[in-house]
Formats: C-alpha cells, structure tokens, sequence
C-alpha cells in the first residue's frame, strides 16, 4: 500500500501533464478514477499508454447532461479532481469549480494548462515547446552558435507541468487537513517551466551566466560535458568540483605532458574541449567504463532505454519493472513503511464503468438506464 493509499480522485482525460499527475498519484497509491470520453470506447488506448497505468477507467459523453450529472456523483465523495481542459471548458460543461465545491466543499480542484488560468494568452492552443519559450527556459538550451534545442517534453509537459500540479494537488490536501477546506490548484506550465529554470535565473542575475552553450551547464565547459567513444556510443563528465576535477585530468590524461589552464579559464574551454574530445575518442564506451566509473569523477556511460533496464545499477534498485511484458520505469521515490506496488496496466476506455458506478452507490437500473441513454460506455 502507498502512502496515498484511501486517497480518491477523479481524473478528466487529457494528454501529457494531466495523465502524468494522475500516475504520480495512483503510483503512490490513489485510487485515481479517470474519466475518458465514451467516444474512445473499442479505439485503442489501454496497456501501452503508461501515463494511463493504475487507475480504473469509466467512459462517459461530456455532451449528454446525465453523463454530466454522473460526473457530478462520482465527485460527491472525491478527494482530488484533475483536469486539463483549457479555461472556461469545465464551467460549460457545468463541472466547474464552483458547482463542484458547492456539492464537495473538501474537494481539492486541480487545473493543468499551459499559460495559466488567467493572462491574455489563456485562451491559446499551445504546447510544451510554447510555454518554455515563453519563460526564457527555451532560450538557454542548446550549443554555442546553434539553435535551442527542444528537451524532449520533459520541462513543460511534466516537471513544469504534471509533477507541479502533483505539487499543488498534496499541498492543497495538506492545508485541508486543518482548514477542513478544499481549493482550487492553478498549475501552468509556463509557472512551471519558470519555477525549474531559478537556479539558472540566479546565475543570470549575478552575470555567471552568459551565451547559450558556453556556460558550465549548457556544455560550455570541457568538464561537464558529453563525448564520443572509439566505438560510436557516449559517456558524459560532470567534474564540476576541484577534487574531482583532479580525477578526471589524472585518469583522462588530460595536461599529463603539458600544464593546462586554469579549470574555470573560460576563454580556454573551447580548446579543452576539443583535446578532451580527442583523448575520449580513443577508446570504447566500455573501455573508458573500467577506467572511470565508480570513482569520484562524476562519470557514466551514456545508456539507451535498451541499456539502462540491464545496467547492474539500475537492476539492483529496480529502476524499471515490466508490466504484463512492457518495460517502464517504476514509481518512485522509495518508502520504508509505505511502498508503492508495482502500478496495473492501463485500462481501456471504459474497461471498468460498470464496476466504478455500481462501487460509487449506482444501483444496476441506474446503470443500465445511463448507458441507454448514452450518458456512459
């Protein structure tokens, strides 16, 4: 059992940050409900969706007022809802905050959008890659001289995104338990993506941080960085501390014949840069693997997903798990009293609707008459 085992929520089906919340909550042991559109009934979804894994599902039409009502029900007794829908969409449909914490003043409401609930560019369609742009996270990543380079989704749609809202969500349950109270959660991605990018901010401010691609982070440096080996693969070094550093120009062989400049010389980075690329390039990823890890360099070899799953580290603390045949990582953090299970497969749509009404109080007639009408499937 998790430690947010008792824990019921109700999550309205979305994409990205929204479905990443919800499997942070039903990993730590939430029963999350998700709610998907009885239109996605027999079209796919369900096992290999991961975002969607551990939570039962319940498929109803958002355009039919006894779907609608339905929702209302299973909210009566919620802890948590999650939605995603942009401003405006959830009080249309007649499942905005007010109506809900009208019939559930505990419940914690949470709101996943991109630019926020309010600010003229509330109402725009977006993605990830908009909302870091806007923040200036964008901005500070990539190489000296190119272009910023997208990270994946992984600022906006989930650290800045899911994991925040996930944030709010328990912080919102937390103030509850003595306010008896629920609230509203506002998570946007650009807060988010803002919120990640403070340490950087800070650099900023005080004039450590300079172009793109040639700060310590960003791999301006020679000594966090990554480099090819002799075999086509990757390693990366991040030798930011002095002492570190010291390995890394002992078992590297850096400056081994010559004195070099200073660590932190930065007119000389690029030119290290490039002697350190020379001498990585000598060896297989395995080669340098022998020579390095494990010490106090702040090396590792630069694994696929393939790879990572197999890595004794990684197997050791499993890292990852397989469910029903289909690799993913497992949840986390770890608990020493209240461990999470390894989560169940992502339902279909509407997999379980019968099950969630009949559990919530429906009785078999109510049931049979909502999918009649076509309020559920």
């Amino acid at each position: 059992m998790g430690p947010l085992n008792g824990l019921k929520v109700i999550e309205l089906q979305g994409i990205g940050p929204g479905p990443y919340c919800g499997m942070m909550l039903a990993d730590m042991g939430a029963e999350v409900i998700r709610v998907d559109r009885a239109a996605n009934v027999g079209r796919g979804g369900g096992r290999g969706d991961l975002l969607a894994r551990g939570r039962k599902s319940i498929a109803i039409d958002l355009k039919n007022p006894q779907g609608i009502e339905t929702i209302l029900r299973l909210i009566d007794d919620a802890d948590v809802l999650i939605e995603g829908f942009r401003p405006g969409v959830m009080e249309r449909l007649g499942i905005g905050p007010q109506p809900c914490l009208e019939r559930n003043p505990g419940l914690v409401y949470g709101r996943m959008t991109g630019w926020g609930q309010t600010g003229p560019m509330s109402l725009a369609a977006g993605h990830d890659i908009n909302y870091i742009s806007l923040t200036g996270a964008l901005h500070a990543i990539g190489e000296a001289g190119g272009k910023p380079v997208p990270p994946l989704n992984l600022i906006g749609d989930f650290g800045g995104g899911g994991m925040l809202l996930a944030f709010g969500v328990l912080a919102a349950l937390y103030e509850r338990s003595g306010s008896g109270k629920g609230q509203v959660v506002d998570a946007a991605m650009t807060d988010g993506s803002a919120l990640l990018m403070n340490a950087v901010f800070g650099m900023m401010n005080s004039g450590q941080w300079k172009e793109r691609g040639t700060n310590m982070l960003d791999t301006g440096t020679h000594f966090y960085n990554t480099y090819e080996t002799s075999d086509g693969k990757f390693i990366s070094v991040g030798s930011i501390e002095p002492q570190f550093y010291e390995i890394l120009l002992e078992k590297s062989g850096l400056g081994k014949d010559v004195e070099i400049p200073a660590q932190h010389s930065r007119d000389d980075w690029p030119k290290l840069k490039e002697q350190m690329a020379a001498i990585f390039i000598t060896k297989t990823r395995d080669e340098w693997d022998e020579i390095m890890l494990g010490t106090d360099i702040c090396y590792a070899p630069i694994l696929s997903f393939a790879e990572a799953q197999k890595h004794q580290h990684n197997v050791e603390r499993e890292t990852f798990v397989e469910v029903e045949g289909v690799p993913q990582a497992a949840p986390a953090p770890r608990f020493d009293r209240t461990e999470p299970e390894v989560p169940a497969p992502a339902s279909r749509p509407g997999e379980q609707t019968d099950e969630v009404l009949l559990a919530a109080g429906f009785e078999e007639k109510e049931v049979e008459s909502l999918r009649a009408a076509g309020a559920v499937a």
